[in-house]
């Protein structure tokens, strides 16, 4: 062979691998996210052992992520929490307090900077599909909007093919941008006022006669021996009703997330795409939905990455929150947070991104050794301030309203489980619940918990001595938390602050004998 020819080949040759490592480098720049988010969802899918409600694309997403076993709200309200998810700052820091709608009328300070105001100066192009509910427009800006601002709440919530036409036209655009795509179902919300669909919606869509059709849509219908009751609800024939009936709303959200995945495979983005799940707060049922015991904290949470296939179908003891889906999504894209002050103080992101969990799932960091959450009103009638720590072990509540008796959101109240609880008490009948109306009224100021040894947390150790050294050590890490993102709440309730100094209000309901009456464990329903 001539040295000429041999220079041909070797030309050829790194003309090859220079072609190779471009088609790679262009690969791995073109990361986009898609973000799923459910309505009061929760772990009623194959993919939490939960075995009688059927999720096939559920449990495909888990099969493909990264699940994790300790995912938790940072507040256990709608509006709160999705304010935390889209900005990574705690309620009680980005402003939203409570619902959007009115008359609640809760909204984010305007100078917040949010995921999507933040995605969009660095060139990535945001849209949104179904559920908003946040305020203002100016700081939840996205470059798509298909929303109940400008659709029926219920299609475009619950209609998983008119959203999924909506998907098609986002991903469809000629737009050469990284994306960010954010699905909010509505499911599976209670629609307790639209009696003719269901508690749940749940024949909304259906093709009975006056329900309508939603043409991508086969309902899954339970009966009530078929269902699992959760510990935290009694065992009774109206909850295994009112749990069938949400069971086939889950049969809609999970079809939809099976479009949803074959419109982005059909886009030829399934390989570039980071994808994550997760919901707003517990389930719309007595103990879980506004509370921040583990029925109302705990949440579904999965995270897809495209580049560590090798992790897929993994279980992680991480704990994990809402709050660090906007450093996640910030780190996926290499974009930093911006610096700008609130309140006269520098604003900095508390959470953390989990993309270390998808590289190693069973990671010992300290930051994913514990979560915190933190809840102010949901309905504003409804003011009960809590702040929460949280560990593998531990459980640490301030009830800051703990003198009141904790409000129940409408919809929570309409539902049929938690009026049978109140006329069975009100009728001096046993209610099968694992613990009673008082003392899910009336709680402790302070509320510590093993949640190992006493998964149901229905034991107090507060004020328990042995734990004392825990209880101290927790509430100093909680104040510290509070300190740094700026709560306006950080003296309450027995001080009021003054510049930077919690200044007593001398207003103990001891100090005055009025001290109400409360034993230091919950006892079971009678």
């Amino acid at each position: 062979m001539s040295v000429m020819s041999g220079m041909g080949a070797l030309h050829m040759a790194l003309l090859i691998i220079c072609l190779l490592l471009a088609i790679v480098s262009d690969s791995e720049s073109k990361r986009n996210v898609l973000l799923i988010f459910g309505d009061d969802a929760g772990f009623q899918m194959g993919a939490y052992n939960n075995t009688a409600c059927k999720t096939p694309n559920f449990d495909k997403l888990a099969a493909r992520s990264v699940v994790f076993k300790h995912g938790y709200t940072s507040v256990s309200s709608c509006s709160p929490s999705r304010s935390v998810l889209l900005t990574g700052l705690p309620q009680h820091q980005n402003g939203m307090y409570g619902l959007q709608h009115e008359p609640h009328h809760f909204s984010t300070m305007n100078s917040v900077k949010s995921l999507p105001v933040i995605l969009h100066k660095a060139g990535i192009r945001t849209g949104i599909i179904g559920k908003k509910h946040v305020a203002p427009d100016t700081v939840y800006k996205f470059d798509y909007e298909q929303t109940e601002e400008n659709n029926d709440l219920n299609q475009v919530g619950r209609n998983i093919t008119y959203m999924r036409n909506y998907v098609r036209h986002f991903l469809q655009q000629k737009d050469d941008r990284p994306f960010f795509l954010y699905l909010a179902f509505h499911d599976p919300h209670r629609c307790s006022n639209i009696p003719l669909y269901g508690q749940f919606c749940e024949r909304f869509g259906n093709r009975q006669p006056g329900m309508g059709v939603i043409p991508d849509w086969t309902p899954a219908y339970y009966k009530p021996e078929d269902v699992e009751v959760p510990y935290f609800l009694p065992d009774t024939l109206t909850t295994r009703q009112d749990l069938a009936n949400m069971y086939t709303t889950y049969s809609r959200m999970d079809q939809g997330i099976g479009l949803f995945l074959s419109e982005l495979e059909a886009a030829g983005h399934m390989n570039d795409t980071l994808i994550l799940y997760t919901a707003d707060n517990g389930i719309p049922f007595p103990g879980a939905k506004t509370n921040l015991y583990d029925p109302g904290m705990g949440e579904p949470m999965m995270i897809s990455s495209p580049l560590h296939r090798e992790f897929w179908g993994t279980v992680s003891d991480a704990l994990a929150s809402t709050m660090d889906f906007t450093p996640t999504i910030l780190d996926w894209f290499g974009v930093n947070y911006p610096q700008y002050n609130m309140l006269g103080k520098k604003v900095k992101l508390t959470g953390k991104s989990l993309l270390p969990v998808t590289v190693n799932p069973d990671t010992t960091a300290d930051n994913f050794t514990y979560v915190f959450s933190s809840h102010d009103l949901h309905e504003v009638t409804m003011y009960y301030p809590m702040r929460v720590l949280r560990t593998k072990t531990w459980k640490l509540i301030h009830n800051l309203n703990f003198e009141a008796p904790y409000p129940i959101a409408s919809d929570c109240y309409q539902a049929p489980s938690y009026l049978e609880i109140i006329n069975k008490t009100m009728a001096g009948q046993k209610t099968g619940w694992f613990k009673d109306l008082e003392h899910y009224y009336y709680r402790d100021q302070w509320e510590l918990f093993n949640t190992e040894s006493d998964p149901m947390e229905l034991h107090n150790l507060a004020n328990a001595s042995e734990y004392s050294d825990v209880f101290t050590n927790m509430q100093t890490t909680l104040l510290t938390w509070l300190n740094v993102t700026n709560d306006p709440w950080i003296c309450s309730p027995t001080g009021v602050l003054e510049g930077e100094t919690c200044m007593t209000l001398f207003n103990s309901a001891r100090v005055f004998g009025r001290e109400r009456s409360c034993t230091q464990n919950l006892r079971p329903g009678s």
